[in-house]
Formats: C-alpha cells, sequence, structure tokens
C-alpha cells in the first residue's frame, strides 16, 4: 500500500512517539513497529534512532528491537566480563550456558586490528530470545563477530547475583568455551 507523503508523520513527531513507546515498555520495539506506526520505512526509523541516539537518548539496538537502557535497574545487577572461545556452530549452546542460570548476554565484544574493541549488542536472558538471535544471523547470513577473531570474543555478563554468573562460567568451563 503506497501513503502520500502528507500522511506521513514529521521526524520530531517520529521521534518523541519512538521515545514515548520505548518508556512505555521493557520489550525491544522493531524498526518495522515503528515504521507501520509512523507510515515511513524502516530506514527513516534507523535515522530516526541514530539521531535521538546522537542526542544522548539511551536507545540499544538488539537482535530483537530497540530498548531503552535503563540505568537505575542496572546499577543493582552484578556484571563480569568474560573471554570465550567456540567456533560459530557452538553460539547457540555457549548462549544456552549462560541464559540457563538467569544471566543476561548484555554484548560480544572483540578487537579488530585496525578498529579496535568493536562491540555489539546482543540482549538475550533467555532460549527463545537466543534462539531469535541465531535464527536471525542465519536468516540475513550475517556473521558472527567472533569469526574475525577466530572465535576469541567478550560477552558483558549481568545477573541479580553473582553466584549466577559463576555457575554459569562454570558451564562454559566444562563446555571447553571459557577462557581463562
Amino acid at each position: 500500500m503506497n501513503v502520500k507523503d502528507q500522511d506521513k508523520m514529521s521526524s520530531i513527531k517520529r521521534q518523541n512517539l519512538i521515545m514515548n513507546m520505548l518508556k512505555e515498555t521493557e520489550s525491544p520495539i522493531t524498526g518495522s513497529e515503528f515504521a507501520n506506526k509512523t507510515n515511513v520505512s524502516r530506514q527513516v526509523i534507523v535515522q530516526d534512532v541514530s539521531i535521538l541516539k546522537a542526542k544522548n537518548e539511551p536507545i540499544i539496538a538488539t537482535s530483537q528491537g530497540y530498548m531503552l537502557i535503563n540505568q537505575q535497574q542496572n546499577e543493582d545487577l552484578q556484571k563480569l566480563v568474560v573471554v570465550c572461545n567456540h567456533t560459530p556452530e557452538q553460539t547457540q549452546e555457549e548462549l544456552y550456558c549462560l541464559v540457563d542460570h538467569g544471566v543476561l548476554v548484555r554484548d560480544v565484544i572483540v578487537e579488530h586490528a585496525v578498529y579496535g574493541d568493536l562491540t555489539a549488542s546482543v540482549m538475550v536472558s533467555n532460549r527463545a530470545e537466543v534462539d531469535q538471535f541465531v535464527k536471525r544471523i542465519k536468516e540475513t547470513n550475517a556473521t558472527y563477530l567472533s569469526t574475525l577473531t577466530e572465535g576469541i570474543h567478550l560477552h558483558t555478563l549481568e545477573a541479580d547475583t553473582m553466584n549466577k554468573i559463576n555457575a554459569a562460567c562454570n558451564d562454559l568451563k566444562k563446555a571447553g568455551i571459557l577462557v581463562q
């Protein structure tokens, strides 16, 4: 369906709508959902989000959609950065080891020879989100960042207790994924 230009929302109204919708939910919202709501393309939404980020709005893009970073909630969480090494085929196993213990996998970090540290949001905390993440990688023919470093990468882990993170790390150790 073609939408007339006058039916499209202005950039300021779109950006306000994006922020309001993100503030009202803790679940990620896809660019396509915003695009449908505002009668613009997903690429226009990507641009709007970039402008909002440049204005220091705490938006992150995850494999499930856009979210606001809740600074207060994050202060209460235990955090640990771990080093892992595995093949792309072991990604799902690695993530399951972590989320099965109630751990949020916030990001993946690799060290690039030219660009330095490259960090990408992962934001998975349960098996359904892991499955969606892995499925999206396959559907888009994307490659895991860890392929740039022959499998070596870091993850920032978060949980409400350090015991959960330690238990997850023990499972990674048993699987031969955790680098010590």
